[in-house]
């Protein structure tokens, strides 16, 4: 049994490591509820069998999958990915799984969140979330590893870090009311540095257009290392997103890492937009209690939810309008990276992207000292003009 602790990460000198740091392995779990996913989950789960499966060429991969599916999963997934008996109401590990947090021995550990859905009964997207609630505690049993129970409902998803300090969030998601509608925006922060040992934490507002979890940071901005971010973009001034994703630039341009730098914005072309069409919508079987898909909603796609593995970048395929110039602005980005693209919209149909249905596990034993790390002074950078970078 994965031992459940009574402090925070914060005092015990423990902090929440970047994404692009190096990994012991990740984390999925598999799609099958049928009013969620269409004809079946079928396409769905091909694409996450897909998305494992390029992840498994940088990092060993774990998945968990119901009794009634196994074979099946173990049948299309890779020899290389380990799968594993594990019950779940859906297969969002970024939101549902543990948030692992190292210190500087290299010790591990992970943050069991509250789970609600996204919401609960006030605009959650389904009932019941019980077996969800459980993930996380499983998933640290496996991996041997203890538990801190965060007394608070969030999301993987909802919150990004740079590894030094620095944590992005939307107050969309973060601080709406079928969260923790009975916490300050203080006591929000408070809880968040105590459970991801940050020290700063700059507030975007809203997350990307329709996106159904609130608006959670991952699917608009995220750290492609400390000091620059990737943001999600349209140049397109009638879009909604246009007034998203501006004001998020402004914040960021505005902000101030927790090592006093201010941040490099790489914007990443909005793909689409996109939209549910009627086959699709016809595929899903709808049921009381479940959000409901219907022809013509406009699908929050984003190329920012992709995965960072170990030496690789994964990378939702969305759009053949758009998807070169994606692949390419990411290949700059992270020239030390190969990037490899997976076509995705099978998932986004669900709800999220890859970033969504993943869950790194930081390696062990390599030393990680923040403040060894932030005792350099900060490379001095000139104030820029309101135009993103390009």
């Amino acid at each position: 049994m994965a031992h459940t602790l009574t402090t925070t990460p914060a005092q015990d000198g423990f902090w929440m490591p970047g994404e692009f740091e190096p990994h012991a392995g990740c984390w999925m779990l598999w799609p099958e509820r049928p009013d969620n996913w269409r004809e079946g989950a079928q396409p769905a789960q091909r694409a996450f069998a897909e998305v494992a499966r390029a992840i498994a060429q940088f990092e060993p991969v774990t998945v968990g999958v119901s009794a009634r599916l196994y074979e099946f999963a173990r049948a299309l997934l890779p020899e290389s990915v380990r799968v594993v008996e594990m019950s779940s109401n859906d297969c969002w590990m970024r939101d549902v799984g543990p948030t692992f947090v190292v210190n500087a021995r290299g010790q591990v550990r992970g943050v069991d969140w509250r789970f609600n859905a996204w919401g609960g009964l006030d605009g959650g997207l389904y009932f019941p979330w019980d077996q969800d609630e459980l993930v996380a505690r499983k998933v640290l049993e496996i991996e041997g590893r203890e538990r801190y129970a965060a007394p608070f409902v969030n999301e993987g998803g909802a919150i990004h870090v740079d590894g030094e300090g620095t944590l992005l969030v939307t107050e969309q998601c973060n601080l709406n009311r079928n969260r923790n509608p009975h916490l300050t925006r203080e006591k929000i922060e408070e809880l968040l540095k105590a459970y991801l040992g940050v020290t700063t934490i700059v507030w975007l507002g809203d997350g990307v257009y329709n996106d159904e979890t609130d608006g959670h940071v991952d699917n608009l901005v995220c750290f492609a290392r400390p000091g620059e971010v990737c943001l999600t973009w349209t140049d397109d001034r009638r879009d909604p997103q246009y007034r998203i994703s501006r004001d998020a630039y402004e914040r960021l341009m505005d902000a101030r890492d927790a090592r006093g730098r201010r941040f490099k914005v790489h914007r990443l072309p909005m793909p689409g937009p996109l939209y549910m069409t009627a086959e699709e919508a016809r595929g899903v079987c709808a049921r009381e209690g479940t959000k409901p898909r219907r022809a013509g909603e406009r699908l929050a796609a984003s190329y920012v939810n992709f995965y960072i593995a170990n030496g690789g970048i994964v990378v939702p395929l969305l759009d053949p309008r758009t998807d070169r110039a994606a692949l390419a602005k990411l290949r700059r980005i992270f020239p030390e990276r190969r990037v490899v693209g997976v076509p995705a919209r099978e998932i986004l149909l669900g709800g999220g992207n890859i970033h969504c249905i993943t869950q790194q596990v930081p390696a062990a034993g390599i030393r990680r000292s923040r403040e060894l790390r932030s005792s350099s002074r900060p490379t001095p950078t000139k104030r820029r003009t309101a135009r993103p970078a390009r």
